[in-house]
């Protein structure tokens, strides 16, 4: 597909994207929009422009390539491990202007070495950027969901809690939110009498049967998305979640955990440090941590231009680990974002499980720095 308007740097950034050996590839403008509503997260579902098949099937115009790449490489049933490289629109609302913009980017798939994958896409996009805009000194921020997780898990929360948690990772406010809900835990009110009693008896077939009686006499029925089964079960979740309360010394540790902000290069004394004191076990995360350190310092990447931050994560929900993002110092502009996605290829329908990490550029942004250099 010819591209029109792209970025005067277009052919070198394409240069890089072949010297690092990818397969260039392109995906359709319409895109089938389930995948971007059940995965991508909210900020970007409340930001994509859909439409509709002449059968009614839901659609979107390509609101980032990550998913599309993804979908392709499935249907195409390539094998792994393989690195695809693209360049094209995407339209999506953006809260600093325009609809319609240019992102290039790798996704890296199939590389069992996750750590040493992690430090080539860090690398990789770092080394792109310092190509496009030479003499500016580029900082990284890199956040670990899989640390987030880990300290979660230690905990010992209700898994119901867990997953609202690591689902709000990268966002302060929910998680701040979510917090005071567990100090303070609001117990939920207003229910029907009867299905109040059945669920303090744990009488779970009697529950079941009521709330289909229910259905069936309202007529609700007939165009339920779930079943009475499952909405008894999501009550009795709801309920145990709004009777839970995290202690102070665990909502301390979440605390001090979220407040993490180090040098890269001392990040692993600080999670270890941090775990010994609070007495949590999440030694196999740590152990993952270090790995990709040992990696990115193989590589030859300067750890003092870096910075982890264990709040930080990306607005996208199939994240599964490292996640990062680069700037030009000084700057909060982000010029290149992206993290790993391992769970990502099989909730799109992948048999096996094929590890992922990838980054995205904006190209629009990188023109703007070129402009000021």
């Amino acid at each position: 597909m010819p591209l029109t308007n792209l970025p005067n740097f277009a052919p070198d950034l394409l240069t890089e994207f072949a010297t690092r050996k990818t397969e260039r590839i392109d995906t359709p403008v319409i895109q089938p929009a389930e995948p971007f509503l059940d995965i991508a997260g909210e900020d970007l579902r409340r930001r994509i422009f859909m439409t509709e098949s002449e059968t009614g099937a839901s659609l979107c115009l390509r609101p980032e390539f990550t998913i599309p790449v993804c979908l392709r490489h499935i249907e195409t049933a390539t094998g792994t491990p393989k690195r695809y490289s693209y360049l094209g629109e995407v339209f999506r609302q953006r809260r600093d202007g325009g609809n319609e913009f240019y992102q290039a980017g790798i996704e890296d798939l199939g590389e069992t070495d996750t750590a040493s994958a992690d430090a080539r896409a860090i690398g990789d996009a770092v080394a792109i950027l310092q190509r496009l805009i030479p003499g500016k000194t580029f900082s990284t921020v890199l956040g670990d969901q899989a640390v987030f997780e880990a300290v979660v898990q230690a905990l010992g929360l209700p898994l119901g809690w867990q997953k609202r948690l690591i689902h709000a990772f990268g966002n302060m406010t929910q998680i701040e939110a979510l917090l005071a809900s567990l100090v303070s835990p609001q117990f939920v009110t207003g229910l029907d009498d009867e299905i109040a009693r059945l669920v303090a008896a744990g009488d779970d077939q009697a529950l079941i049967a009521h709330i289909d009686q229910t259905m069936e006499a309202t007529g609700y029925s007939t165009n339920a998305s779930r079943s009475p089964a499952d909405i008894a079960r999501r009550l009795k979740e709801k309920l145990v979640l709004s009777e839970t309360r995290l202690d102070d010394d665990a909502f301390r540790v979440l605390e001090e955990f979220l407040s993490l902000n180090v040098p890269l290069a001392d990040a692993s004394s600080a999670l270890a440090g941090f775990a010994d004191a609070a007495g949590l076990k999440i030694g196999t995360a740590l152990s993952h941590f270090d790995s990709r350190l040992a990696a990115l310092s193989n590589a030859g990447l300067d750890l003092s231009s870096m910075d982890y931050r264990a709040a930080f994560g990306r607005p996208l929900d199939y994240y599964t680990g490292l996640v990062f993002e680069v700037s030009v110092e000084g700057s909060s502009a982000v010029l290149a974002g992206g993290g790993r996605f391992d769970k990502l290829l099989n909730f799109l329908g992948a048999k096996e499980r094929i590890p992922a990490v990838g980054f995205s550029l904006w190209l629009d942004r990188i023109e703007t720095e070129r402009a000021a250099a």
